[in-house]
Formats: C-alpha cells, sequence, structure tokens
C-alpha cells in the first residue's frame, strides 16, 4: 500500500486490476444498452413500430428507471458494500436483456427495457465510488478516464458485436442453438448479449472492497439529511457543471443512438458494414478521448486544478461542435469523421466533468453524487436527445431519410446550452466562497 496525505492507499497492483474489471463491466454494460441502436429497422418491421415508438424504447424506457433507480443505487453504494451492489446489477440488467430478446410488443420490451435500466443504474455510482477509494486524487482522471474508456469501447462494441452477430444470424450461422437458433436475428443478437453477464459476475468476484477515505471524526455511515445538505452547500457549482455534462450526454446519445439507422437509411450501408466502419470508429475514437480526458485533467494537478480542468472542457465542447453538422455530409465517409470528431471531444469534456466532480464531492456524498450524474444524463440524454430526434424525424421533417438533420438539430442545441454551463461553474469555482475546491 502506498500512503499521501495521511491516508493508506491499495497497492497499484490491486488498484488497477479493479478499474480493469470495471472497464470489462462497463463496456458489458454499455453493449447492452445502445445494441438497440442497430436493431432499429428490424425491430420496427417486425413489432410495426414507428420512430417515435422506437425512440422511447431506445430512450424513455431506460431512462426513467435508470435515473431514478440510480438515486437509491447511490446510496446503497454509500453505506453498503460496493462489489455486491454491483453483482446484483449485473444479474437484473442481463436477465433483462434476455428478456428483451423474447418481447412481442411494444409494451413487452419497453417493461424489458426498464428492468436493463434497473439493474445498469447499480454499477456507475458504486464504481466511480470505489475508484475514489483506491486512487489518491492526483491519479483519479486517468483511472475514472479508462473507466468511461470501458462505455465508449462499450458504445462500439455494441455495433461491431451486433452487426457481427447480426449478421451472422442473417446467413444462419446460429441455427445449430436450439430455440436461441430459431428466433428472429434481432432477437438472437439480444438473447446472446444477456448471457454475457456471466464474464463481469465472474470477473467482479476477484476485486476487493476498498477501506473508504472519510476525514477524521467523520459519522461512519452518513445521514441523508447530511448528504442533502452538503449537496445545497455545493449547489452553486455542483448544478450548472451537473447540468452540462447531461446536455453533453444528450448530443451523445443523439448521434450515437441514430448514426447507425442514418448509415443505413441515406447511405445504403449493412449491418456488417455499419460493425466495420463506424463500430470500430466509435471503439478507438471514443477510448482514444476517454485517456486523453483523464490524462488532461490529472496534467492540471498543480497547474491551476478544476479551474483548468473545466477551461480544457470548454475548448474541448467548442471543438466538438463541428462534429454535429451530419445535415452537410454527402457520403457515408464524410458522416463517419464528423462522428468521430464530435465523439473524441465529448469523451474529453465529460471524463473531466466527471473528475472534477469527483474532486469537490466528500466522501460519503460520492455514491449519491455519482447516481446524479447517471440520472442527469440518462434523463437528458436517452430520454430528450433519443426520443426527441426520432421525434423531429417523424413530426417536423415527416421522412425516415431527415435522421441526419434530426441529429444536428438535437446535438448543436445541447453543446451551446452546455458551453454555458461549464462557463458559469468555472466562474464559481474561481470565487473566493468556493477557493478550496480550485
Amino acid at each position: 500500500m502506498t500512503e499521501t496525505a495521511g491516508h493508506r492507499w491499495p497497492s497499484p497492483v490491486i488498484a488497477w486490476w479493479s478499474v480493469f474489471v470495471f472497464f470489462i463491466v462497463a463496456v458489458i454494460s454499455y453493449s447492452d444498452r445502445l445494441v438497440l441502436s442497430l436493431l432499429v429497422d428490424p425491430i420496427r418491421a417486425e413489432l410495426h413500430l414507428r420512430d417515435t415508438e422506437v425512440g422511447l424504447i431506445q430512450g424513455l424506457a431506460f431512462a426513467l428507471v435508470y435515473s431514478v433507480a440510480g438515486l437509491p443505487f447511490g446510496r446503497l453504494a454509500d453505506v453498503f458494500a460496493r462489489r455486491g451492489v454491483i453483482i446484483a446489477g449485473v444479474v437484473i440488467w442481463s436477465l433483462c436483456t434476455i428478456a428483451c430478446g423474447y418481447a412481442s410488443s411494444f409494451t413487452l420490451l419497453f417493461v424489458a427495457r426498464i428492468g436493463v435500466g434497473i439493474g445498469e443504474a447499480a454499477f456507475a455510482p458504486a464504481a466511480v465510488s470505489m475508484i475514489a477509494d483506491l486512487f489518491p486524487p492526483h491519479r483519479r482522471g486517468l483511472a475514472i478516464g479508462c473507466l468511461l474508456t470501458g462505455q465508449a469501447v462499450g458504445s462500439g462494441l455494441a455495433i461491431v458485436i451486433g452487426g457481427g452477430l447480426l449478421q451472422l444470424a442473417i446467413d444462419g450461422q446460429f441455427a445449430a442453438l436450439g430455440q436461441i437458433g430459431q428466433l428472429a436475428p434481432w432477437r438472437m443478437v439480444l438473447v446472446l448479449l444477456g448471457f454475457s453477464g456471466v464474464v463481469p459476475v465472474l470477473l467482479l468476484l476477484t476485486i476487493r472492497e476498498p477501506a473508504r477515505h472519510r476525514p477524521p471524526g467523520s459519522m461512519t455511515l452518513p445521514t441523508l439529511k447530511a448528504v442533502l445538505g452538503g449537496f445545497r452547500r455545493l449547489a452553486p457549482v455542483l448544478l450548472p457543471l451537473y447540468l452540462a455534462v447531461s446536455f453533453i450526454s444528450a448530443g451523445d446519445f443523439s448521434i450515437q443512438n441514430w448514426m447507425p439507422t442514418m448509415l443505413s437509411r441515406r447511405f445504403a450501408y449493412s449491418p456488417g458494414e455499419i460493425a466495420s466502419t463506424l463500430g470500430v470508429a466509435s471503439l478507438l475514437i471514443g477510448g482514444l478521448g476517454t485517456i486523453a480526458g483523464g490524462l488532461l485533467s490529472d496534467w492540471q494537478t498543480g497547474r491551476g486544478g478544476n479551474v483548468r480542468r473545466l477551461a480544457v472542457a470548454i475548448l474541448a465542447v467548442a471543438l466538438g461542435v463541428a462534429g454535429a453538422a451530419q445535415w452537410l455530409t454527402q457520403s457515408g465517409g464524410q458522416a463517419i469523421g464528423l462522428f468521430a470528431l464530435w465523439i473524441f471531444m465529448s469523451s474529453i469534456s465529460g471524463t473531466i466533468g466527471i473528475t472534477v466532480l469527483q474532486n469537490i464531492v466528500p466522501n460519503e456524498m460520492r455514491g449519491v453524487g455519482t447516481a446524479l450524474v447517471s440520472f442527469c444524463n440518462v434523463l437528458m440524454g436517452l430520454a430528450v436527445g433519443t426520443a426527441l430526434t426520432g421525434m423531429l424525424t417523424d413530426h417536423v421533417f415527416g421522412d425516415p431519410r431527415a435522421v441526419g438533420q434530426s441529429m444536428s438539430i438535437v446535438a448543436l442545441t445541447a453543446s451551446a446550452v452546455a458551453l454555458c454551463l461549464l462557463y458559469r461553474a468555472r466562474s464559481r469555482l474561481r470565487s473566493a466562497t468556493f477557493s478550496e475546491y480550485r
């Protein structure tokens, strides 16, 4: 173990093995969460849905429960063994992903997606809280960046693996799998991904629960009243920061969830082509962005701290705006290039924003604090970013091929609001009232 400012930290081997396990869990989580983006048209055809209903299944069904359930799970992560909380969540979301594959109507698919949201809500609050107890503050940026890389990789693998499985299913390669092999191709993809939940459960059993680093004399189990009081005190900084991260997420989910559909409708990409181009781009670029965000965040330690970190986040959001101009694209290659720019810059800004939040929020509030990030991200990202894109396509443009215009409107608006909020949070951090958190 190493020691910093009176705290004893786990050895780097133990700490980084835990981060690796969280990385794998995040990959599986995001693959299960986002694979529906690749299955939009076959689901629409079999269940006779419109884009608005698909947007609700991808977004609202998951978002409502994920955002609300995250808060009690965050509280559980603050007072109980966090590893156990994560394992319970993995089991729930895996079973519900399998249930999605057997849904026979909009209602049943909507309910199954609610279950996926409940399970996945357990992961982020507990994992980020554990990372804060595994690494000293000047090392947390890279560790959180690696965790978020799992989300970026999962987003890409949802397309790579989902597209590959869908193509194999269409080609009849799973006919020998008995009852599963008789399902429609999109159903097979969901069922097989659900069974992959066995892997993260086994890996989670290999990590240890780290000791919580609380201030001397603090209570072991913080009361809910104390937690709420802490948030009220920090609200002038935390509120704009939470909202900024959530608007960045709205643009992310609009572009990520509808990009495969746009490539299919406008440029006639097959599932295999989407997997080999968009999926690989998302996996590599998103991963590089989160690692870059973590390194940039740690690099600012001693160079201006959280104030400088937010300045970098503002720059990243501003540079990423060009990536939202999907209405200008004339080819699939151009669309993927702009997609890559957006994902890289939003990954940097999102990683920095979450790292700043972890540095500001006290230990006894971190589970709930991280759950609030998920609450804002999902409520604004999936529910608004994803669903609003489908609604614009259906009710404003009235043309399925206009999904690129809808994505651009949502992402550009979200970026503008996020820039204003990040600037506001940075200004308040620079004030004398919050000088200790700079």
